[in-house]
C-alpha cells in the first residue's frame, strides 16, 4: 500500500507543478515577435494584449485582445488553441481545436480576407512544417457590414484530412435562425432553418417560418427550395447566388395570400393599406459586395390585392368633388387591386393599375421615387355620374400624404358645366367634355409632322 500512496502523492505534486508552472513563468516577452510576424503577412497592425501557456486540463495555449488593422477591423476576444500532443513532434502538428471568442468583423476586413489568407511565396519556401487544423469554433460572433449587422451567432466547423471543410453549423445565440453545411458530391449541400427569426438589414421583416435548402460551391451556390411562411401567407421558389466577381444573385418567389396591413408599413410607416397579396416576383442584383446589393436590387412582378382599403385618399371623392381642384385624406375600399411593378434603384413603377369596387373603377400608372414623391395619372370611373364618364386625376405628393387633383382640361370644362347646368349632372358632363377635348389635342400632340 505504501507504493501506491507513494505513487500518488508523487503525481500529485506533478499536477500542482503543471498547474502552477504558467503563473511562474511569463509568455509576454514572445508578444512583440508575435506581433511583428502578424503585421508582416497580413500587411496590418497587429496588437496582442495576452499570452498564456496552460498545461491543464490539457496542454494550451490563449491569446488574449487581438486588434488587426488602424480602426480595429478585425477584434477577438480570445483565442484559445489546443494541440495534438503527439503531433508536436511530427513533421505535421496537428491542432486539435481553435476556439475564438468575441470575433468582430467589419466590411473592411471581409474584403482583405482573400489578400490575408494567401501565403507569401517566402514564407512557403521557409516553411518546412505544416499545420493542420481539425476543428473552429467561434463563439458570439459579429458582422457588421456597412448598413448590415448580423450577430450575435456561434458556429462549429470541421476538417478533413486535406483541410476541406467536413461540415459547418451556424446558429444564433437566440437559435432562431439555423444553417448546416455538409459534403456532397463535388458540392456542399446547405440548409437554412428560421422561426420567428427577423432580417438583419433594411425594414424588419419578420418570418414565422423560413426554410432553404441548396448546394454551394466555391464559386456560387443553388437555392432550388425556398419556403416561408409571414403575415398569413406563404413564399416559395428558387435563387441562384455567384460570387466569382463580386456578388450576383437572382431568382423568382410566388407570393400567396400575404396580409399588407402590417407589411406595408415596415417599409413606410405612414403608409395604410390592407388586402391579401399575390404575386410571382423575378428579382436579381448585382454588385461589388454584399452591402451594396440591397441598392442594386431589381425586382419585377404582376401582383394582385383582395378585399383591401388605400387609406390617406378616397380616389371617389376626389373623382366627384372636381371644383375642390385636389383631394388628399380619406381612404379607398377595393375589392380588386391589381396591376404590374417594377422595382429599381429604389424606384417603383406601378403600371396597368386597375382598381374595382362597386361603383368605382380605376386605372392608370403610378410611379413612386426614392425619396417617396408620387407622380402618375389614374382614370377614375364611377357610375354615380352616368356611364362611360371618366375622370382623369393627376397623381402627386409623398407616400406618405398622397394628392389627387383633376387634369386642367378636366377642371376646366367641370367649371363650365356647373355653371350651365347645376352642379351634379352639369359637372359630370362638363368633365366628359372637357376630357373628350384633352384627348383630341393629345392624340394630335402623339402623331408625327409629315415631311
Amino acid at each position: 500500500m505504501k507504493w501506491i500512496k507513494l505513487t500518488l502523492a508523487s503525481l500529485a505534486v506533478v499536477v500542482i507543478i503543471a498547474a502552477a508552472a504558467p503563473y511562474f513563468i511569463t509568455l509576454d516577452g514572445y508578444i512583440p515577435q508575435i506581433e511583428k510576424a502578424a503585421s508582416n503577412q497580413l500587411k496590418e497592425p497587429v496588437s496582442i494584449k495576452g499570452l498564456s501557456l496552460r498545461l491543464l486540463p490539457v496542454p494550451h495555449a490563449t491569446i488574449d485582445g487581438i486588434a488587426v488593422g488602424n480602426a480595429g477591423d478585425v477584434t477577438v476576444g480570445k483565442v484559445r488553441l489546443t494541440p495534438a500532443l503527439f503531433s508536436l513532434f511530427s513533421p505535421t502538428m496537428v491542432i486539435d481545436s481553435v476556439e475564438v471568442d468575441s470575433l468582430v468583423l467589419t466590411q473592411k476586413a471581409i474584403s482583405k480576407i482573400p489578400v490575408w489568407t494567401k501565403p507569401s511565396t517566402a514564407a512557403l519556401a521557409e516553411s518546412h512544417a505544416r499545420i493542420r487544423i481539425q476543428s473552429i469554433r467561434f463563439d458570439d460572433a459579429q458582422l457588421k457590414l456597412d448598413k448590415i449587422s448580423f450577430g450575435p451567432f456561434d458556429a462549429r466547423i470541421s476538417f478533413d484530412d486535406q483541410d476541406a471543410p467536413k461540415d459547418a453549423s451556424f446558429y444564433t445565440v437566440d437559435h432562431k435562425l439555423e444553417a448546416k453545411l455538409r459534403p456532397g458530391n463535388s458540392n456542399y449541400v446547405i440548409e437554412v432553418m428560421a422561426k420567428g427569426w427577423t432580417l438583419p438589414a433594411g425594414p424588419p421583416v419578420v418570418f414565422d417560418t423560413l426554410n432553404i435548402k441548396g448546394v454551394a460551391t466555391l464559386k456560387g451556390a443553388e437555392f432550388n427550395q425556398i419556403g416561408a411562411r409571414m403575415y398569413g401567407g406563404n413564399i416559395s421558389g428558387k435563387a441562384d447566388a455567384d460570387w466569382q466577381k463580386g456578388i450576383r444573385i437572382s431568382g423568382n418567389l410566388e407570393i400567396g395570400e400575404v396580409e399588407l396591413s402590417k407589411l406595408a408599413p415596415l417599409f413606410s410607416p405612414t403608409t395604410r393599406i390592407s388586402g391579401r397579396l399575390n404575386a410571382r416576383p423575378a428579382f436579381s442584383a448585382a454588385a461589388g459586395d454584399a452591402s451594396q446589393l440591397a441598392a442594386a436590387l431589381r425586382l419585377e412582378t404582376p401582383f394582385g390585392v383582395d378585399n383591401g382599403v388605400i387609406r390617406g385618399v378616397d380616389i371617389q371623392k376626389a373623382a366627384t368633388h372636381l371644383l375642390t381642384r385636389e383631394a388628399a385624406g380619406g381612404e379607398t375600399r377595393f375589392d380588386q387591386l391589381s396591376g404590374h411593378l417594377v422595382f429599381e434603384r429604389g424606384d417603383m413603377h406601378f403600371t396597368q393599375l386597375r382598381i374595382g369596387s362597386g361603383e368605382l373603377a380605376v386605372d392608370g400608372d403610378v410611379n413612386i421615387s426614392a425619396k417617396k414623391q408620387l407622380s402618375g395619372r389614374i382614370n377614375a370611373r364611377i357610375k354615380a355620374m352616368g356611364t362611360g364618364t371618366t375622370v382623369p386625376l393627376n397623381v402627386a405628393g409623398t407616400l406618405d400624404l398622397p394628392l389627387l387633383y383633376p387634369t386642367g382640361a378636366t377642371l376646366g370644362g367641370a367649371a363650365v358645366g356647373t355653371a350651365l347646368l347645376g352642379p351634379g349632372i352639369g359637372t359630370a358632363v362638363g368633365a366628359k367634355a372637357g376630357n373628350f377635348v384633352e384627348g383630341i389635342f393629345d392624340s394630335k400632340s402623339d402623331k408625327k409632322p409629315k415631311n
